[in-house]
């Protein structure tokens, strides 16, 4: 059984015992999370589609740990005008171990 989720924009597909790192989420480690924002769920041969969401249905999650993603360097040079800049980032993210799918 696998479901297809939606959070910060994105969209997972998940199943039980599944790790999955998601944009930054409120909460400390061991918190539980729940995602209500089901589009899709698979049981089987038997397979459920939102318009867009699943009524009912949601995904339980644990925090597993916060950290952040890799540096990405943006840097921009302007030729034959002695002018270049560089930028890093790295961006904030959530671990979170997948729990159970319950469909309502």
């Amino acid at each position: 059984m696998f479901a297809v989720i939606k959070t910060g924009g994105k969209q997972y597909r998940v199943a039980a015992d599944d790790v999955i790192t998601v944009m930054t989420l409120a909460g400390e480690v061991g918190d539980k999370v729940t995602f209500g924002d089901v589009m899709m769920s698979v049981d089987g041969d038997k397979t459920n589609f939102g318009a867009p969401f699943l009524s009912g249905a949601s995904v339980a999650g644990e925090i597993v740990g916060q950290e952040r993603g890799p540096k990405v360097i943006a840097f921009k040079k302007r030729r034959r005008k002695n002018s270049k800049r560089k930028r890093g980032h790295r961006q904030d993210l959530t671990l979170v171990k997948i729990t159970g799918i319950t469909l309502g």
